[in-house]
């Protein structure tokens, strides 16, 4: 099938494995879903902390399950990619662990305090399944298939920071203090979540022509702003004056001036200090569980092989 071909018979989970792709589809919707992929395993462990530091058995519970679900998710996008025949799974988590894979903004930021939790589970999470749900009519069926089972679970994921947020914003006048402080900090990287505007993203238009993205950048952070920023007034919490946010008759457009696209373009050439940080996090994460690796492969080890022994 060639790029033309392509481009006519595009439409909500047309393509699958079955169907001979061009190489420029299939590396453009291995670069799209492997940047999915990524980021949730890397939203994951930023989270991860929080399993330990929440402050009752119920929000543990919660978390831990949160966790794992993200964890999942990765899984389960690295092989909706690697029904691409561009990359194996193995390739994108070793990218991942040495710097080569890219992954959302949001989670090259560090996390330090509870207070922050509803930043990711409750905004970033939201703005997520704004994305995801369109997703579900992408042109490559087995990443549609993915995100049936993924948005279903987001679902619960932001009523499960929802939960904290009321909880937070109706506590101690020193934890709604908190809370709003880090909303001030957070709500900036939240709107670039979307990524820059249309005439800047250099993927958009051929992602759009193929069927594999259904609604472009501006379109979202739109339907995001008019949903989320109701929600958010209805806790208490007060809307930042910058980036200054219009409201027009389709919707919600943002100063772009207003927020720091110098940073977000470091951030994504994965140059970011903090999230440098992150990566490093992860590689150590890879190595220490190589063993396991090691040991599912070991039934097909060479006669007189050593076993593989644990990491201390």
């Amino acid at each position: 099938m060639d790029i033309d071909t392509v481009k006519e018979r595009a439409g909500p989970r047309e393509f699958s494995p079955a169907d001979d792709m061009p190489l420029e589809y299939r590396e453009a919707a291995t670069r799209m879903i492997e940047f999915h992929a990524n980021s949730e395993i890397m939203g994951a462990y930023l989270e991860r902390p929080f399993i330990r530091q929440a402050p009752s058995i119920d929000r543990k519970l919660a978390f831990s399950a949160k966790v794992q679900d993200e964890i999942g998710h990765g899984q389960l996008l690295y092989r909706a990619a690697e029904s691409l025949g561009v990359k194996t799974r193995e390739e994108m988590l070793d990218d991942l662990a040495n710097g080569k894979g890219k992954f959302l903004n949001c989670f090259h930021y560090p996390m330090d305090s509870w207070v922050e939790t509803p930043m990711i589970a409750f905004f970033v999470d939201g703005a997520a399944m704004r994305r995801q749900a369109t997703l579900r009519r992408t042109s490559w069926e087995p990443y549609a298939h993915a995100m049936d089972k993924v948005c279903f679970e987001e679902g619960f994921h932001v009523k499960h920071g929802e939960s904290i947020l009321a909880e937070l914003m109706t506590g101690s006048k020193k934890e709604q203090e908190m809370t709003q402080e880090a909303f001030e900090t957070w709500w900036p990287r939240i709107i670039q979540f979307f990524g820059p505007t249309n005439d800047k993203s250099t993927h958009h238009d051929f992602s759009a022509a193929v069927g594999l993205k259904a609604q472009s950048n501006d379109d979202l952070r739109s339907m995001f702003l008019r949903e989320y920023i109701p929600k958010a007034e209805r806790y208490g919490l007060e809307i930042p004056d910058e980036p200054r946010i219009r409201e027009t008759d389709s919707g919600y457009e943002v100063v772009e001036d207003d927020l720091d696209w110098d940073e977000f373009f470091q951030i994504a050439k994965n140059d970011y200090e903090p999230g440098l940080g992150q990566i490093d996090g992860r590689k150590q994460a890879q190595d220490a569980v190589q063993w396991v690796r090691d040991s599912l492969e070991w039934e097909n080890r060479p006669a007189g092989s050593p076993k593989p022994q644990a990491a201390d």
